[in-house]
């Protein structure tokens, strides 16, 4: 204490720290990168592999197989699901949760596993594999740039080209993918009839040019006095030199190429197009590297955006912002800045009505400085200045100011009874210093085991303890040190006379005198009114198992961007996709109202889900990206509602369907449930059988699945004795398959700094039958010619379009939402699994693996029972050593259902779901509500130690600490009010969080006053 005084006394080292801290707080948040979300490791990995020319049947059987294979010998992998499509593989590792260097050390593990496949295994044509960990920056683009045409020419391709160059260059850019860009190629169509004429065929031709088309470097070659490079010079991009290339035929005559080919550059076969409003576009879809403040990133794309439109307005082009993270993360920092603002000021409002304009500035710098030092510390261990922080910072508002308001209420106390500044500041620490420090322990015992809450849903929601915790531990310091300096250093000034002092002064012992006449009311029947308070508990837990209380365990807020697909049969190209797509995004505009959304654009190829992308041609999807909302707006529901009927029923042969995408931690539907099986023909049936029962739960909507049919193919098998009798070799007939099909690409060059491809394929024609391919002619060794379809046996069979793997098993997963006013996800999910068992006998082979947010739901809620048990724990603890007692703890404790019980009658009366959101609020709010309980205990305690009976001491405690617990629990409360009720805007996300408590700590701290006293004189009483 000696120490403590010296400190107070020392004013001059309070202030310049006070003003230090406050300075380097505003410079850290000033300077700390602004993002929506924390950023997070999901503990993710994609693994993408490409066989170019390959089905989803050869993709799955010759690459994605080996892959998966060999990851079993990869340890902690919690699942892998993979994906296998027309030349591509997928696989997505989640690894479980881990330390953040052994999570490194499998993720090399898993690298060194899949290279040594991929070098052994894997067909010579494929593609390396690409090993990437997913993360919050990379796993939903930062902003969608729009580059439109007059057409989809060469323009148009090189001017994307170098503008993906630009955004690659700009600070802070991780990634730039361009969808409908296609890389450029020279291709010679050779005349089939034209080789097959001069008795050459068109493996020989692409040998003569992947032997010509080459630069050669020769070396040195050294004459008297010099040394010279010698280079013999063999490519060239332009078309017209290549059509003059001189092909040697089997009768040693020569003839130029342009006679048995058209020459030309072109471009790659198209894997996504992108178009808007009928004109040609590509689409950039940028991401960003971790930490990078994603305001200042969109602003310097944005100036490049500026920079460079006047340059290509004179080729016809525009390039502008479809979308981007900005307008989301400006509101939703705007919305908790706003909130906290609000809860600033009326924390400030409850302590003017208590303790006076003077003191109430003390205690609203001391907020200030909390924070400040909050910030300084979450900057310092890298965090960035995002919505949870936020968070956090409006949760721990209000209780900043519980001990400082303890503190101070003491002082002012004393002060009012005419004791010196410096006396009445150290006489209140010696009162109230060690139930103080208790009171800050508590609730950060309850706040720090929610840092181990594991998976994603942990990760999320890791900083909101941490930072509540940070600015306890910051507002003890305040409240032990620079309030009672700053105090005894106003001296009597601290104190003003005045009228409103004066009413003030009638006020708080107005308040006194009621609470005091209404305790000895309950005093004299405890067994009334505790036996109110336990049905009321009885009743909030009736009212939680009855279902009177919904359930949703996730409620995010929607971003303004949705989602239109479009799935056409798998046999369509991916031109006809495109077409289907811009009639679809037609009745799209008809819909929106002017002005209302920023961008709409067509994509084929590619189709967005919650989770990854899925390609294949015959996927489209519409990107409509919303407008900020204003007062007047319409909301994302509202406008997806607005066209939902006119979409889904649109004439065509297209499968329409909308998706939104939230915010907050990833998950996938309220639905979702993988089928897996081996057999694709009892895979389809079950999840037939289960969409129809998914059908019948009220309130589902958007019931799809992922199955795919795939497209017709056609399978050839060489002819091994007809290829031998033509003196052919059965390795040159199926490359001469592929030369006549998709063709074969035979040299590279770099020209204009990208790579140009060598193609060689025949001429491309429109052909009414598949198999008018073998009737092209081969030339024979000995002369004469024989036809394609001579040396091969056809056949016509299905081929799967996609092929999904969960866990190394086939699976179709089926997903469905749920309307607000439907049933809750674990009903649904329960109807449907008492659906299975009904019908799982029809489908032996099947086996159901229900996921969505169910993956993530049950993995919080299993470790939220023990992390509730080890807050409880840790205050006891704390308790325990406070009150050198086993039974008082258990008395204060009692806090804890009376805050269940608010939050229960809360969510009653205001309708809103149980959320795990909600749950987490509820876990926090343990910390908090035994607050007002240690208070009044404790000084019961000094009184019975001073000689009073126990049931004056409790009658004296409760009315002289009265005014400190409805000081504490209004500033809690008015710190969270704005954003629980929405006043500086409301949040799905965090809105419940301050609910919870805010319903909580008002019921809570109201029975608290009552029914702790009672039962302390209860209990108490046989003891003098």
């Amino acid at each position: 204490m000696n120490l403590l005084a010296a400190m107070i006394r020392n004013h001059p080292l309070a202030n310049i720290g006070f003003a230090v801290v406050i300075l380097l707080g505003m410079l850290a948040f000033a300077t700390m990168p602004r993002e929506q979300d924390p950023e997070i490791n999901f503990n993710w990995v994609n693994i993408s592999t490409a066989l170019p020319g390959a089905s989803a049947a050869d993709v799955e059987d010759r690459v994605t197989n080996p892959l998966e294979d060999s990851l079993r010998n990869v340890q902690d992998v919690r699942f892998i699901a993979s994906s296998s499509r027309e030349g591509v593989s997928n696989i997505l590792v989640r690894f479980r949760d881990m330390p953040e260097r052994v999570f490194d050390k499998r993720v090399n593990d898993l690298r060194r596993e899949v290279q040594n496949t991929a070098s052994a295994e894997l067909p010579e044509q494929a593609i390396d594999p690409v090993v990437l960990e997913i993360t919050t920056s990379n796993g939903f683009p930062t902003a969608m740039v729009l580059l439109t045409g007059q057409a989809g020419d060469e323009t148009l391709r090189y001017a994307a080209r170098e503008i993906q160059n630009d955004l690659e260059r700009i600070a802070g850019v991780d990634r730039v993918l361009a969808l409908g860009f296609h890389e450029p190629e020279l291709q010679v169509d050779f005349d089939p009839e034209a080789l097959a004429a001069h008795g050459l065929n068109p493996d020989l031709l692409a040998d003569q040019l992947r032997g010509w088309f080459r630069d050669v470097f020769a070396g040195k070659l050294k004459t008297e006095g010099h040394e010279w490079l010698v280079r013999v010079d063999g490519t060239t991009p332009e078309a017209g030199e290549l059509a003059r290339f001189s092909v040697r035929l089997p009768d040693g005559r020569s003839v130029p190429l342009e006679s048995l080919a058209r020459v030309g550059r072109g471009h790659e076969r198209p894997r996504e197009l992108a178009a808007t409003d009928g004109r040609a576009a590509v689409l950039f879809s940028v991401t960003k590297v971790s930490r990078t403040n994603t305001l200042e990133l969109v602003e310097r794309i944005d100036d490049y955006l500026e920079r460079r439109n006047p340059v290509l307005a004179v080729q016809g082009l525009e390039l502008r912002l479809a979308d981007d993270q900005t307008i989301p993360t400006r509101e939703a920092l705007g919305v908790m800045q706003s909130n906290a603002a609000i809860g600033l000021l009326l924390v400030m409002a409850v302590c003017w009505v208590f303790l006076g304009s003077r003191i109430a500035a003390m205690v609203a710098l001391g907020v200030v400085f909390s924070i400040c030092g909050a910030l300084l510390v979450l900057q310092a261990t890298g965090n960035t200045l995002n919505v949870s922080v936020l968070l956090g910072i409006v949760i721990v508002l209000g209780m900043l100011v519980d001990d400082a308001v303890v503190v101070v209420e003491a002082i002012y106390f004393r002060l009012q009874r005419g004791m010196p500044a410096l006396q009445a500041s150290l006489e209140s620490l010696r009162e109230v210093g060690l139930p103080v420090l208790a009171a800050v322990a508590t609730t950060m015992a309850a706040f720090l085991p929610l840092m181990l809450l594991p998976g994603i849903v942990g990760k999320f929601m890791f900083v909101i303890p941490f930072v509540v915790s940070v600015g306890l531990a910051v507002s003890l310091i305040e409240a032990m040190w620079m309030l009672p300096a700053h105090v005894s250093a106003l001296g009597p000034r601290a104190l003003r006379t005045s009228r409103s002092q004066a009413w003030r002064a009638r006020f708080t012992h107005r308040v006194r005198v009621l609470y005091t006449r209404a305790l000895i009311h309950v005093m004299r029947q405890p067994r009334r009114y505790l036996g109110i308070a336990l049905a009321l508990f009885l009743g909030a837990l009736a009212a939680v198992a009855a279902g009177a209380v919904r359930m949703q365990f996730f409620a995010f807020d929607p971003l303004r961007i949705f989602y239109v697909n479009v799935d056409m049969p798998a046999s369509s190209s991916i031109e006809q996709t495109l077409a289907r797509t811009g009639e679809v995004e037609q009745i799209v505009r008809a819909h929106l109202e002017p002005e209302e959304a920023r961008s709409v654009v067509s994509l084929a190829g590619i189709k967005f889900t919650e989770m990854e992308p899925v390609y294949g041609d015959h996927y489209g999807q519409i990107t409509v990206s919303l407008a900020p909302a204003g007062d007047e707006d319409r909301s994302v529901d509202e406008v997806i509602e607005s066209m939902r009927r006119a979409i889904e029923d649109a004439p065509g042969i297209s499968r329409n369907s909308f998706l939104r995408i939230s915010g907050g931690p990833p998950a996938s539907k309220a639905i979702s449930v993988k089928v897996r099986g081996n057999d694709f023909d009892e895979l389809r049936a079950a999840t037939a059988a289960l969409k129809r029962e998914v059908a019948k739960i009220p309130g589902s909507r958007d019931v799809v699945d992922n199955d795919t049919a795939g497209r017709p193919e056609y399978g050839l098998e060489v002819d091994l004795e007809a290829v031998r009798r033509a003196g052919l070799d059965p390795g040159a007939v199926a490359r001469l398959v592929r030369l006549h099909v998709d063709g074969e690409v035979v040299a590279e060059l770099r020209h204009r700094g990208e790579k140009t491809e060598l193609r060689v394929r025949a001429r491309p024609e429109a052909t009414q039958r598949i198999d008018d391919v073998l009737q092209r002619p081969v030339a024979l060794p000995g002369g004469g010619s024989t036809q394609l379809g001579a040396l091969v046996r056809s056949e016509v069979r299905d081929s799967p379009g996609l092929v999904r793997h969960w866990n190394w098993r086939r699976a179709i997963t089926l997903e469905a939402d749920l309307a607000e006013d439907g049933v809750d996800t674990v009903t649904a999910n329960r109807m449907l699994r008492e659906a299975w068992e009904g019908m799982r006998a029809d489908y032996p082979g099947v086996d159901l693996d229900f996921s969505g947010e169910l993956d993530d739901i049950n993995e919080s809620l299993a470790a939220m029972g023990p992390l509730f048990g080890l807050g409880l724990g840790l205050i006891y603890l704390i308790l325990a050593a406070q009150f050198r007692s086993y039974f008082q703890p258990l008395l204060i404790l009692v806090t804890v259902p009376l805050a269940f019980t608010g939050v229960t009658i809360g969510l009653l009366i205001s309708r809103n779901p149980m959320s795990l959101y909600t749950l987490y609020g509820v876990i926090a709010l343990t910390g908090i509500a035994v607050n007002a309980a240690i208070v009044l205990i404790d000084a019961a305690n000094q009184r019975r130690a001073a000689g009073m009976r126990t049931l004056h001491a409790t009658i004296y405690a409760a009315r002289r600490r009265v005014v400190a617990v409805l000081m504490t629990t209004g500033t809690t409360i008015a710190g969270l009010f704005s954003l629980a009720f929405g006043l500086g805007g409301s949040s799905l996300l965090w809105g419940p969080v301050a609910a919870s408590i805010v319903w909580g700590l008002a019921f809570s701290s109201v029975l608290t006053l009552f029914v702790v006293p009672v039962l302390y004189r209860q209990f108490m009483k046989q003891r003098r």
